[in-house]
């Protein structure tokens, strides 16, 4: 099992950046990769933060990533092979159509919940 915390910091200009800890001062910096679809991602870098107590990871999201749906990368300690974290990345007309979809069974279902809750109202007034 892994001590490696990762929290994300920010998405920006196609890098994705998160601060690795594992509690220690001065330690070595982890192994980590980066897969997207099985695949490692090139590019990863570990820089030292500046509390000394982690590290800043560097993610550059592959320019071959960025296509309709939804595209899911993994950060794996490399040492334990245990999954640190995810993010995921969501485009295109097909993730539009989904989302216009799932949009229209939510309101057909506070319709529903409406009616049923203004018969209990009324079943229960009088």
């Amino acid at each position: 099992m892994s001590n490696l915390r990762l929290t994300k910091t920010q998405i920006l200009e196609g890098t994705w950046e998160g601060l690795l800890s594992d509690g220690r001062v001065g330690a070595e910096p982890p192994l980590v990769k980066v897969l997207h679809m099985g695949f490692e991602v090139e590019g990863v870098t570990i820089g030292s933060a500046q509390d000394g107590l982690g590290w800043h990871l560097r993610v550059p999201i592959p320019i071959n990533a960025i296509s309709d749906g939804v595209q899911t990368f993994v950060v794996v300690d490399e040492k334990t092979g245990d999954t640190l974290d995810s993010f995921t990345i969501l485009a295109g007309e097909a993730l539009a159509e989904d989302i216009r979809a799932e949009i229209d069974l939510l309101r057909a279902e506070l319709d529903m919940l409406k009616k049923a809750f203004r018969r209990h109202c009324i079943e229960t007034m009088g």
